[in-house]
């Protein structure tokens, strides 16, 4: 079975801000600090000490995938549940920088050289799933190239288009993207992407259904045709239960 291309969004989201490559373009930098403002602010994302939300593909009305993911941005601890293809309910804890967890299958502690593999498949979950989630405050990160791909206008909105490319970071290096930035209100609202080994053209998706939470603003949904991934049931949160990342 080939596996559908929004599994593939693959990068590093853990690095610290205000460090993309020299060689990016001055205009690109200003309208991603646009974005960020536009956003929230730099200091209230920096503040946030966590996040949750789901992250759920619907393909003609049908759900394909669903899983929900618990951050604490300050820690690095992850944890993320759901379901196999097959249907078998699964809970993996990871820490993000170390690799180091704990992984639950059907309610089953996992043990031996199976818990690596399943924290690092976590990890890859988290990336994927954040970068559909939390881009557009990514925009700035290290090793990230910023370009201005000049503007353009649809159905009377005028976009700003930054692209990205990468030097070195993340599972998928070689991934390009295009953001589409509402020059009216600073919103990204749509991107465009050719992934690492694919070939043009590019994917399009929207970014839509923003919510705003404790000041901060995050997209909800992304539409192409008939699929669309939400990343919704979204909470900020500034503390965790004792046992979050210990324990399914």
């Amino acid at each position: 079975m080939k596996t559908p291309r929004w599994l593939f969004l693959l990068l590093c989201l853990a690095a610290p801000a205000h460090a993309e490559t020299p060689d990016s373009d001055a205009k690109a930098v200003a309208i991603a600090d646009r974005v960020m403002t536009a956003l929230g602010g730099r200091a209230r994302w920096d503040a946030l000490p966590g996040l949750e939300w789901t992250f759920e593909v619907v393909v003609n009305d049908t759900a394909r995938a669903s899983r929900h993911h618990l951050w604490n941005k300050h820690t690095g601890w992850h944890k993320v549940e759901g379901k196999t293809r097959t249907g078998q309910p699964f809970v993996f804890i990871d820490q993000l920088d170390s690799g180091k967890g704990m992984a639950w299958m059907a309610g089953t502690p996992m043990e031996g050289d199976t818990v690596p593999k399943l924290t690092k498949r976590a990890h890859s979950m988290w990336t994927n799933d954040s970068y559909w989630f939390l881009m557009p405050y990514k925009l700035r990160d290290p090793g990230v190239h910023l370009k201005y791909a000049g503007d353009t206008t649809t159905a009377g909105v005028t976009y700003d288009r930054l692209a990205l490319s990468f030097e070195n970071v993340g599972e998928t290096p070689g991934d390009h993207y295009w953001i589409w930035v509402n020059r009216a209100n600073d919103r990204v609202e749509r991107w465009q992407y050719i992934l690492q080994g694919q070939q043009p053209p590019p994917e399009v998706w929207t970014w839509e259904g923003w919510e705003q939470h404790d000041g901060l603003w995050f997209p909800t949904a992304h539409r192409q045709e008939k699929t669309v991934i939400f990343t919704h049931h979204v909470s900020t949160l500034t503390k965790f239960a004792p046992t979050a990342f210990s324990a399914p």
